[in-house]
């Protein structure tokens, strides 16, 4: 028989609400450690009080992601929010619909066709890192650059030959839109959209220019025919069904803006981590460096590399143990369920966490400690399939993973090649992280720069 889930202390009056505000990762960290793998939070005051689930287990996260993934849905607040603000591309969309999504996108993230992309992001790393060398004292924040750097390597990778088109407008309004999702996703008052607050038209006018933009050049693509380009508007816009069938316009955006909204902050979180990682751990750094060298011999790195940078992998692993670009992930019970002995009710929003989940002490020694090894072959062997899991799983699995590790692996070896990096920080420097629409520095992430003697070609 399922038993009830724990409740986790809080106020008498707010509950968990004050912790859950100031910082809900140190929450859930506190709550995995002192109550359990499963727990129950209450926030706000009598009357508006509202009930979360969080779930910590591999085995919990198996069954809410993959064996019972059917029963929990994405119908909470953020996902409505990202649906009303960019489109229900497949990030949002549920049931037949998100077949059809996955059936027609797929041949965009084969193998073969993302190693394709390899290109864009080589040249797109070589064009961020330039200017480095123009840095007076030789200090990068590798935040901000990589941010820059994963911008436009997806919209090089989305728009093609119109990147310069779309990138201006994508770099000034993505960031009102990813404000409004959060704010608005976790609030327990949600005012109509429609209301012109200041906030609502600010958030109006970027869903706007954005749309145009997109619409402008999906018209541009459909009216070219049998345009033949290889970017993904093309593609999206020639793909077709079985029956013939393909996505209208507005869908073809809402891929598209989906892909934009987790694609490039993703990858900058984890290799500006990386980066930071790598300038506080001198070995570890050697080591990266001297793979680099041998297996590309000065030679630019390619797609069918980054299966021999073995080592880089495996740091960049490390790195999305320790700084998950999605700490925490959201779904809603459809029907009562039993996780892990536990009863969850229908309607509950449960939340994992793999910034908990990645520091279980049942799963990782030393859970704050940076080491790669830990994801030797062997030792992932050993480890249950969801004590790791950044990219999600089950049916829902991102289906950009491949996409993400290239674009990690071909970036960082091409830095690699050109800069070695140093810590800037202090010894004992700890890194505060706040929660965007991916997990980021809440601050400059500041590494010391010295160009290489000896260059890769470009």
């Amino acid at each position: 028989m399922s038993r009830e889930v724990p409740l986790v202390a809080g106020h008498p009056l707010l509950g968990s609400l004050k912790e859950l505000r100031e910082d809900v990762l140190a929450a859930y960290l506190r709550a995995q450690r002192s109550v359990g793998d499963v727990v129950r939070f209450q926030a706000g005051p009598p009357g508006l009080r509202t009930e979360v689930y969080g779930v910590f287990s591999a085995d919990g996260v198996q069954q809410v992601l993959g064996s019972q993934a059917a029963n929990f849905r994405k119908d909470n607040p953020t996902y409505d929010e990202i649906r009303e603000s960019v489109g229900n591309g497949l990030l949002t969309s549920q049931d037949d619909e998100y077949v059809f999504q996955r059936r027609m996108v797929q041949p965009l993230f084969t193998r073969r066709r993302v190693d394709e992309y390899a290109t864009a992001v080589r040249a797109e790393a070589v064009r961020t890192v330039a200017g480095w060398k123009s840095s007076s004292d030789g200090v990068v924040d590798v935040s901000s650059e990589m941010t820059e750097f994963g911008l436009r390597a997806v919209a090089r990778i989305l728009f093609g030959a119109d990147i310069d088109t779309a990138i201006d407008v994508i770099r000034r309004r993505f960031p009102v839109i990813g404000e409004s999702v959060l704010r608005r996703g976790v609030s327990p008052v949600r005012l109509p959209r429609t209301w012109p607050t200041p906030a609502n038209r600010r958030t109006i006018a970027a869903q706007r220019e954005l749309y145009d933009v997109c619409d402008r050049i999906i018209a541009q693509r459909a009216a070219d025919g049998e345009h033949d380009g290889d970017d993904m508007i093309s593609l999206l816009v020639r793909a077709r069904d079985e029956d013939g069938s393909g996505l209208t316009a507005d869908a073809v955006r809402d891929q598209i803006l989906i892909f934009l909204l987790v694609g490039h902050d993703t990858t900058a979180t984890s290799l500006a981590f990386a980066l930071h990682l790598l300038a506080g751990h001198p070995e570890a750094r050697a080591r990266a460096r001297a793979e680099v060298d041998t297996v590309l011999a000065g030679r630019p790195v390619t797609a069918e590399d980054t299966e021999a940078l073995t080592y880089l992998n495996q740091l960049l692993k490390e790195t999305m143990r320790l700084y998950p670009a999605a700490p925490i992930i959201g779904r809603r019970a459809f029907a009562d369920a039993d996780v892990s002995g536990f009863r969850i009710p229908a309607g509950a929003d449960v939340y994992l966490t793999p910034w908990v989940t990645h520091r279980h002490p049942d799963y990782w020694e030393r859970p704050e400690t940076f080491d790669p090894e830990r994801f030797t072959p062997d030792q992932e062997a050993a480890r249950p399939r969801y004590a790791w899991f950044p990219f999600g799983g089950g049916p829902r699995a991102c289906i950009g993973q491949h996409f993400s590790m290239m674009e990690a692996c071909v970036a960082l070896a091409t830095i690699l090649q050109r800069y070695d990096v140093e810590a800037y920080d202090p010894p004992g420097h700890t890194t505060p992280v706040t929660l965007g629409m991916a997990l980021r520095p809440a601050g400059p992430l500041r590494v010391r720069v010295t160009a290489r003697t000896t260059e890769a070609a470009a």
